[in-house]
């Protein structure tokens, strides 16, 4: 019942902000723009519901969790099936230096202040160029969604269930908006959709990346890794005002997330409020996670990660 009240609070309140601002566009463009920002924080709260699926969190049946999983899809444009197996790679390495690309994890990865130091010139102009926030988390994010996620990217060609789930999405998603197109003008869907979906998707490689690349962050070695001491240190416990807290999916207790994936959404507060040790954990304020951005290598001498030394800029 809470997973079923879950989609009834997200989907048709969706529903309802994309009619309107269909119905508002054609007096003015900035008031539909407008309401296309709840109108993400209702898609981000749909990703939060497809990813629980993908866990098999989200429901006790699998068949439901992979339906509802499949479904949200549509609104994620993310291939479900695809998108579950490259996650559950994450899951295997996050915050791993010696695993980091054993998978596709291209939210929270980085690179060590000694692998940074023997790029080429053009190298560590170029990852610098690629970490700034401009470009990782206002210009790359909808190009994620929208382009490279219309790929079957990084997939073997054993992985044939996940191919096949992209270009069924794809089709399905293809169908859609042609449909849309058809009877509303293309024109409208564009500038109804696509503000929607790029501002999902900043917000939500944002939560993402910054949920395991923050000031007191650990990473460590094969040898020296360990997933309690991964999910409780390697992952973020982000302290959010409670109507982003609601909108998140409670997705901000993400060392409970990593220290047990398959308890839903739903239940991450409750068990971090009901766990001594959990409540321990220190809550990274809003403010300070703002900050971190400029945090994108690791220095193994200090054991924590840094900015970009200054002398980096001269290449």
């Amino acid at each position: 019942m809470r997973a079923l009240g879950q989609l009834a609070s997200s989907v048709p309140p969706l529903l309802a902000l994309v009619v309107a601002m269909y119905v508002v566009l054609p007096w003015s463009v900035w008031a539909a723009w407008a309401l296309a920002i709840p109108a993400a924080g209702f898609v981000v709260r749909i990703f939060i519901i497809q990813h629980d699926c993908g866990h098999g969190a989200f429901f006790r049946s699998r068949r439901l969790n992979d339906i509802s999983g499949t479904l949200c899809s549509l609104v994620t444009v993310t291939p479900y099936a695809m998108w579950r197996r490259q996650h559950a790679g994450h899951h295997s390495h996050w915050n791993n230096l010696d695993q980091r690309h054993a998978g596709s994890d291209i939210y929270s990865g980085c690179l060590t202040l000694a692998e940074y130091r023997i790029l080429p010139g053009w190298r560590r102009r170029l990852y610098r160029l690629v970490q700034h926030p401009a470009v990782a988390l206002v210009a790359l994010p909808p190009m994620v969604f929208l382009l490279l996620y219309r790929l079957p990217f990084d997939a073997p060609s054993a992985w044939r269930a996940e191919r096949r789930s992209v270009h069924l999405t794809n089709l399905a998603l293809l169908v859609l908006f042609l449909a849309m197109g058809s009877l509303i003008g293309f024109r409208a869907v564009l500038l109804v959709q696509v503000p929607i979906l790029a501002l999902a998707a900043t917000a939500g490689i944002w939560l993402f990346s910054i949920q395991h690349r923050f000031e007191t962050a650990l990473w460590a070695r094969q040898d020296e890794w360990e997933p309690v001491a991964a999910s409780l240190r390697g992952s973020s416990y982000l302290k959010l005002p409670a109507l982003l807290q609601w909108f998140t999916g409670n997705i901000g207790f993400h060392h409970i997330h990593h220290l047990n994936p398959r308890i839903p959404n739903y239940r991450l507060q409750a068990c971090h409020r009901a766990t001594p040790a959990l409540a321990a954990v220190p809550a990274l304020p809003v403010g300070r996670v703002l900050a971190s951005w400029r945090l994108a290598l690791w220095d193994e001498a200090l054991g924590c990660l840094v900015a970009f030394p200054e002398h980096a800029r001269v290449g």
